[in-house]
Parts: structure tokens; sequence; C-alpha cells
């Protein structure tokens, strides 16, 4: 880098006198100053080699003097020195910031080379980490320039940006970078229920609660109306081994506490309460509480004198496994049950406990009903039946569950049973090998795993806020990928609803008369015959039989637009029938609005009788050809096309292909004049009436649906004559004649 500056007035003409004066005066210059004398010595820099000297720098055709904007830029090669040890990689972040994140909160910043809003937020930032440290905040920051994996991965697309990773979850800064919002925005990212307030109206609940939570209570006493952000951090850091509480001195409703534990007021006091809820466990109090007294003090108080082992978790701290460079760890461990007759001995068991001075005894109690396989084993119990209570002293030997134990005595409270573990207590100090029984034991069961839903309930309510937050302030960016997830779940959903709703309409349609066509609204109009051309979608016909189980769905209650071809048979023409009629509609059944079914007339020829009977005009059609009614129709062969909803159906009868042409269907029957041309028919011709009655009964049954194929594309068409009903026949009428 080359120096810009005023040469000095000298008389000596040496070429190099000028540069050797100015490298004295410099040299002057720092050792003079101490400040200059210990960067020199550090960083080997001078004033003018600083990254916020007064440099000069040309890039391309832009030439600039760096001292005109008077702020240092973040180079690679001369970062900033706080920054640097903040600085956070894609692993690190990952391997120990996440799992640290569900202990303290942590407070990144996102940078990048040449990024001067970077600059101007420097001096709060550098003000808020120095506040936030003290008070156990992490704290990190992330180069874009050198970490672009972990900035995507984190979603952060812009510089400078501040977030905040709690529990795992990152939630990003939206307000003014001041030291206000930055410590308000540490305060929200914690959890709303850590602390509870407490005042005489609350304070016994508060306190009598250690038992089911299975937890000591701690109680700050204060004078400010907030609690402090600094209890906030540590009810978090142990919020899965204390229960918080906080009194604020200033309330008149807590002028009773205050005299109950005669609390000083001039000075924040910590009280920790654990079986005895009339006297503190342990006390603290100081007029600047540091974070380092305050750990120590939790950490002291972790647990209660007898706490209950409600996990495997809790277990693994209580009693540790042995290690070979400490001292010998026993747990003495009461197995009783938790009704009201088994008091007397878990309360004498605890005031044994609270006699205890050594430190490698703990003790802890176990409910009989809640861990039975760990209590099996302890207890050598076979059957499983309920014990009376049992004391054990035990000593774990590995991770994977191994113990050495040894059953102590019978516990029911009593002074002997005191003595007798007291002495069985100083024999163990003397001689470990009396611990003369191995086993594995079993995992603990989680007895908390109930409040899972609980915590989840809150957890989705923590991310609907954040997920509320992010859209209030337009970070889309970041919601991107969730909002893509929605509106593409939308979509789909409008899409088929849509799609399905024109389908409708479109085959409700092909039911409508149209209005051009007079000759063909009295008998129904003609409708397109796309429908009919559309590819089967499968290669087999769906046929179900109507009985009174699939009458509802498959008729009265059938959708708009829809249609039931049914076919009629009997028991020994059903599958000669079902053959011919599945290759005779195969290809309609790329229709969506057709269903194919059969009726079984040996079983329901009561509800046929009654159809026809309501549809006039069909019913006259059965009984022309039947000789004036003197002997049954036989409707085997015959097909029903039902619609539902609008009540109407259309008749195809089986005819003979073998027949001449004079011989006439049903569809040519029903499609010209009706019933008036059947009328002169039957007048004019006699004798053909009854021949072709006579052949008719002689039909062979697989030629009985030959024009099925083309009566059906009349159907599409809609050009088949419609008999209407007023109503369906009645389920009774369904029912299978007995």
């Amino acid at each position: 880098m080359a120096f810009i500056f005023s040469r000095h007035p000298d008389k000596n003409k040496n070429p190099d006198a000028e540069d050797m004066f100015i490298k004295i005066t410099k040299s002057y210059e720092i050792l003079s100053n101490e400040e200059k004398r210990a960067n020199y010595d550090r960083y080997g820099q001078t004033d003018d080699t600083q990254p916020y000297g007064g440099g000069h720098y040309r890039h391309d055709n832009f030439y600039f003097d760096e001292s005109f904007f008077n702020f240092p830029f973040n180079s690679k090669n001369n970062r900033d020195f706080a920054d640097s040890k903040y600085t956070l990689h894609f692993n690190q972040y990952v391997n120990d910031v996440v799992p640290d994140s569900y202990k303290r909160p942590y407070l990144i910043k996102i940078t990048s080379d040449w990024c001067f809003s970077c600059i101007h937020i420097e001096p709060v930032w550098k003000e808020v980490v120095q506040e936030m440290e003290t008070l156990g905040v992490g704290i990190g920051v992330v180069d874009v320039g050198y970490e672009r994996r972990l900035a995507n991965h984190l979603g952060a697309h812009r510089t400078p940006s501040i977030l905040g990773v709690i529990n795992g979850k990152v939630t990003f800064f939206h307000y003014a970078v001041a030291k206000e919002h930055l410590r308000q925005f540490v305060e929200d990212l914690l959890p709303q229920r850590l602390v509870e307030r407490v005042t005489d109206r609350n304070d016994l609940q508060f306190l009598n609660s250690w038992h089911e939570l299975n937890k000591p209570h701690v109680l700050l006493f204060d004078q400010v109306p907030a609690v402090p952000l600094l209890y906030k951090l540590t009810a978090f850091a142990y919020k899965d081994y204390l229960q918080f509480g906080y009194v604020d001195q200033g309330l008149s409703e807590t002028a009773n506490l205050l005299k109950q534990f005669n609390i000083n007021t001039y000075a924040p006091t910590m009280l920790v309460f654990k079986e005895n809820i009339d006297k503190p466990a342990d006390i603290i109090q100081a007029k600047g509480m540091k974070k380092q007294i305050i750990d120590e003090f939790m950490s002291n108080n972790k647990f209660l004198l007898v706490p209950r082992l409600v996990n495997q978790k809790l277990f693994d701290e209580l009693c540790p496994v042995k290690q070979f460079h400490r001292r010998r760890k026993y747990c003495v461990l009461l197995i009783t049950g938790d009704e009201e007759t088994f008091s007397f001995g878990n309360q004498a068991f605890l005031s044994f406990a609270s006699t205890n001075t050594k430190e490698v005894v703990r003790f802890a109690y176990v409910y009989q009903r809640l861990q039975q396989p760990l209590c099996d084993i302890l207890m050598q119990n076979k059957d499983s039946a309920p014990s009376p209570p049992q004391v054990v002293i035990l000593e774990r030997r590995n991770a994977a569950g191994k113990v050495l134990f040894k059953p102590v005595t019978a516990w029911n409270g009593s002074e002997e049973d005191k003595q007798c573990l007291l002495d069985e207590l100083e024999r163990l100090q003397k001689d470990p090998s009396i611990l003369n029984h191995d086993a594995m034991l079993p995992e603990l069961n989680n007895e908390f795993a109930s409040m899972f839903v609980i915590r989840w309930i809150y957890a989705s309510y923590d991310y609907l806020s954040e997920v509320i937050d992010d859209i209030l302030h337009n970070n889309w960016r970041e919601m991107m990928p969730l909002l893509s997830l929605i509106f593409s779940a939308l979509f789909i959903l409008f899409g088929t609803v849509v799609i399905q709703a024109f389908s409708d309409s479109s085959e409700d349609k092909q039911t409508k008369p149209k209005a051009k066509d007079g000759t063909k609204a009295e008998n129904g109009s003609p409708g397109t015959s796309s429908t009919s051309s559309r590819p089967p979608k499968k290669n087999f016909v769906e046929v179900t039989e109507l009985t009174d189980i699939t009458y509802t769905s498959n008729l009265v209650k059938l959708r708009p637009g829809h249609m039931n071809v049914v076919l009629v048979l009997t028991d020994a023409s059903k599958n000669i029938l079902l053959s011919k009629f599945a290759k005779e509609v195969y290809s309609f059944t790329g229709s969506l609005t057709l269903h194919f079914s059969f009726l079984n007339i040996d079983k329901h020829s009561e509800w046929m009788t009654t159809l026809l009977e309501y549809a006039q005009d069909a019913m006259q059609i059965d009984t022309d050809e039947d000789d004036g009614g003197n002997h049954k129709v036989d409707y085997t062969g015959y097909v029903l096309a039902l619609n539902g909803h609008k009540k109407y159906l259309c008749l195809f009868k089986p005819v003979y292909t073998g027949e001449d042409l004079d011989s006439k269907s049903s569809e040519d029957e029903g499609g010209t004049s009706g019933g008036r041309s059947r009328s002169s028919s039957r007048d004019d011709h006699p004798t053909r009436k009854s021949n072709r009655s006579r052949s008719i009964s002689t039909l062979q049954i697989h030629h009985k649906l030959d024009r099925l194929g083309l009566w059906m594309e009349r159907l599409m068409e809609g050009t088949l004559p419609r008999y209407y009903i007023p109503a369906w026949p009645g389920l009774d009428k369904i029912t299978p004649n007995k």
C-alpha cells in the first residue's frame, strides 16, 4: 500500500533522507503511544496500515480514498477481531449451538464484506453482546461470504440480519436495531410459562406441587414489577429440574410472604423449597446477583432430598454409573406405593434421608405400580404380585443396566428399620462387597409421558405465533416454503372441487331437453355422445347386486345426473346373462355417470311388479303382450335404466335376433308412437301378435341381450322413452321373499 503525504522541508538533498525521516517519525509516534505500541506488537499494524487507515484503492476505473468513509470494512484479512471470537461454522452450529439452544437462547448476527449497513449497527451490536453474554445468552456471527451454506440453512438471505435460536427453532428480528428492542427480542424468545407469579393467595398451591412435579421450587423476591431477564434465563436453563416463581415485593398481596420468610426488601432474595414448604432448604441474597453465583446455587439444589424415579434420565443423574477415577456412588432406593397406607413409611424414609451427611449416598424412591419391571428384579419377585415396601441398596456398574444390589429390609418406618438401614450403610463404607446380587435393569418408564400432548399444544401455539409474526412483518422470503405448501394444497383442493362440479353439471345437461328440438322435448333431449365414446378405464365391468343393503346408495340416493343400469335375471340364468351383459355394456364403462347392477327376480319379484305398476306406460307394454295378463310375465333379460334423482326409468325388453325383421325390439316400440301404435297393431294383426308371443317364450337365454348395445347408445343419446314414477318402492319391497 502506498502512502500519501506532504513533503517535509529539509535541506538534506539525499533522495533517501526523506524516507528515513518519515520512518523515524512514525517509529517515535508508535513507541511514545501505549495503545499504538500494543497494537503494533499484537498485529504488526500502524495507523496507516490498519483497515480503516488512510489507504487508497483502485478498482478498475473507480478510484477512492477509504478514509473518506471513515469506517472499517470486513475484509478477509482484516476482519473485526471482536466478531471473530463469535464466528460460527456450519458444523459448529449443528453440533454445538442447536443442542445448547435447549438450555439457553442464541443471538446471531448475519453479516458480509462491504456491508455498509452492517457498520451502522455495529456499536449497538457490541453493546448488546456485552450485556447478553454476561446474562448467559449465546452469541454468534455468520459471515455470508465464507459461510453461505450456514446462512441458507438459517434462512438468512440479506445482510445485516439478526436472528434468535431457541429449542432448535430460528426466529428473525424485525425491528429497528436498538438496545431495548434487542433485549425485548431475547426475552420474547423464551417460553411464556417459565416463571409463575406468586402472591399470598397462591403460595401454598405453588409450593405444594413439589410432590406432583417431583421438583424443588425456587422463589425470587425482588422489588421490580417485571421478572428480571437473568431470572428468566436461569429458569429456562433449569426448567427440567426446578419450578420457578417470582414475588413482587412492591405489591400489597405479597406482604404475608415477606413477613413469613423474613425477607430483606433492600436486596433480591432467592429461596429454594424442597419437601418442607415451611422452611427453605437454601437461601441466597445479594444486591448484584451474578450468573455464576446463581448457576452454582441452582446446581446444588437440582433435586429433592428424596426424589421419585420417574424416568431413565433422572435415574442416570441420581445414580450415575461407577467411574474408575471417581469415588463409588450408592443409591438407597425405597420401593413403595402411592396409596395413603404407605404415607407413614414414606415420611419416615424422608426423615432418615434428611439426616444423611454422606456425599456418596443418594436416596430415592419408586412406585411399584408405575415401575413394575424394575421393582420385580430388585425385589426378586417372580409373579409380579404387590409386595410390602422394601429398601434396596444398589450400585450401577455400566450404562447398559448392570447393577450390584442388596435388599436390606422390609420397610414400615419403625425405629428398627431405620437402625437396620444405618448399620448396612456403615458396613457398605467398609466393605462394598456386601452388594452380593447382580442384575440387568430395564429402562424406566417415563411417568410424565402423558404431558407430551400439553407440550405439543404449547409448541404448536408458539409456532403459529411465529408464522403470524413473520406474515405481519413481510418476511416473505423466509415464509416462501410454507406459503408455497399452503397455496399448493389449496389449489389442488379447489381444482378437484371445480372439476367435479363441472363434471356433474355436464352430465346433468345430457338429461335436459334442448329448446331447439321440440319433437324430442317430450321424450327427452339428446345429449352429447362423447361420454359413450370415452375409452373404458378398467378391463372389466363392475356389476353389483341390487339388494336391500345397496338399495339406498345405488338408487334412492343416487347422485344427480347418474343412472343405474340394472339387469333382471334368475338363479338359473345368472351366469349366462351376466357374461352377455358385461360384453354388451363394456364399451360404456368409461362414463362416470353410469353404474351397473343386477336384480334377482327370484328374490325380488314383488319389487319388480310394484315398480312397473307405478310406471303405467311400462306396465301397459308388459300386459299387452301377456294375452290379457292370463299368465305371469317372465322378466328374465329385462334391463332397467333407473335415474334415482329424477325418478324415471327406461326399459329394455329382450328380443330374439333370429326372428324375421317384422319382430320389434322394445326400443323400436317405444321410440315412435308409443301406446297408440301398439294398440292399433294389436287390433289389426292379432295373429302376428300371437305368433310373436309364442316365439318370445322360446327364446334362448344367451340371445336375449343381443340388441342391448344399440339400446345403450340410444340411452346415452337421450332418445329413449322415459317412464316417470311418483316414488321408488319402499325397502320392504326389496327385501328378499321368504
